[in-house]
């Protein structure tokens, strides 16, 4: 049987393949991971489709190939080789060929079954393979089984100090870390961004008094019903897709020497995986959802991506992103756009500051909850007045909207 590179999402055109868990002349099951494939946001395992031994192995670890391409060959036990069909489904069609001797399968502890990730997670939390129960196939651990049980054990994950200040010491105090695979895709990522768009940051101050009085009203029963916080992050997100309509071509991309406007807002958000890098995935049509609406899915997202639920197709046909840094307070950040859009609005913390404001004809100083929203945007697409004036709605909209009334 000819293995192929799967199509790991209806969008998703090639990806790399980033371990191999069988060498040549290995005895494969139809349930063991043979290898596995990620893209710059997912990583997945791959089983054989059938029994037999492993002969060939065409492409390499670290190689990135196209869609259907032949990675290597499975003989079957039975003594025939199975053809792929067309399209890379792993469908198995036998014919007759010279019978190769069977091999004797190695024996191996889960330990063994263990991908890069998962080994690094349980090194840097000193934990062993024996402490974890698997979810994936046939009892294998994946990452999110391990953060599942740091979690229920209550793992200072939160607190701990992130991976990138962990690895191997030398003898002189020198530490080095190697990249993930993912921090590696981000990296190409952002240097590809930096490298293709003319970045320009803007930024404006907003008062969120509005919203904490929405928060103050229904966090407490939001948060007994549904079991976490409602943050700022579904009302600035709200304001966004409303301001959308009135400036639509921060909602596009640039293909070539023209600009492709969207009617829908397809909104991605930046998601922390716990220090491990970084992924956006996408809420469709964000423009027609409530409040309430959008801090579910964004909460899903979340917990989804942090468990390596996600899948490639729920990262792609993003319009306009969103980052956020408010939780760890800072004051303001300048985002790298998320190619090939033409803008990305930064988050960051809210918090109370003296601000001046009128009242009855007169300037008084008042103590109300102000953050920073910044956007950078690609001045090939838009111009600094167009995004200024943006921002002014997205602004007033968080000002002034009766938030408690239209929250749902």
């Amino acid at each position: 049987m000819d293995v192929l590179m799967p199509q790991m999402g209806e969008t998703v055109a090639e990806g790399t393949l980033t371990v191999w868990h069988k060498q040549i002349g290995d005895s494969v099951k139809s349930s063991d991971i043979l290898f596995e494939i990620g893209t710059d946001k997912v990583e997945m395992e791959v089983p054989a489709q059938i029994d037999g031994v492993l002969t060939e192995i065409l492409v390499q670890a670290g190689e990135t190939v196209v869609v259907g391409s032949k990675l290597a060959v499975i003989q079957g036990k039975s003594g025939s080789k199975s053809t792929p069909s067309p399209t890379p489904d792993f469908e198995v069609v036998e014919e007759d060929v010279s019978v190769m001797p069977a091999i004797e399968p190695k024996r191996q502890d889960r330990s063994m079954k263990l991908s890069p990730v998962v080994r690094k997670l349980l090194l840097e939390n000193n934990l062993t393979h024996k402490d974890i129960v698997g979810t994936g196939r046939d009892g294998r651990i994946k990452r999110g089984d391990v953060l599942a049980y740091m979690k229920m054990n209550n793992a200072a994950t939160s607190v701990s100090p992130p991976s990138e200040a962990r690895g191997a010491v030398s003898g002189d105090g020198i530490t080095v870390v190697p990249f993930s695979y993912r921090r590696k895709m981000t990296a190409e990522h952002m240097v590809r961004s930096k490298a293709t768009s003319p970045h320009v940051l803007q930024a404006i101050e907003v008062d969120f008094s509005g919203v904490d009085n929405a928060r103050r009203a229904i966090g407490p029963d939001w948060k007994q019903r549904e079991g976490y916080s409602l943050t700022y992050l579904p009302f600035i997100a709200k304001a966004v897709c409303s301001a959308i309509k009135d400036f639509p071509h921060v909602n596009g991309h640039i293909e070539t020497d023209h600009l492709v406007i969207f009617d829908r807002v397809n909104l991605a958000i930046a998601i922390d995986l716990n220090f491990e890098g970084l992924v956006a995935p996408v809420i469709l049509n964000a423009d027609l959802k409530a409040v309430t609406e959008i801090a579910r899915s964004t909460h899903e997202l979340a917990m989804r991506a942090r468990a390596d639920k996600l899948t490639p197709d729920e990262f792609v046909n993003a319009t306009y992103t969103i980052s956020n840094n408010g939780s760890f307070g800072t004051l303001i950040t300048a985002p790298i756009i998320n190619q090939p859009q033409i803008a990305i609005l930064s988050t960051d913390g809210v918090t109370k500051r003296p601000t001046v404001i009128e009242q009855g004809g007169e300037d008084l100083i008042a103590i109300r909850p102000i953050g920073i929203l910044a956007q950078s945007f690609d001045h090939r697409a838009i111009d600094g007045s167009y995004s200024g004036a943006f921002l002014r709605r997205v602004k007033q909209i968080i000002e002034e909207k009766n938030w408690l009334d239209s929250i749902n």
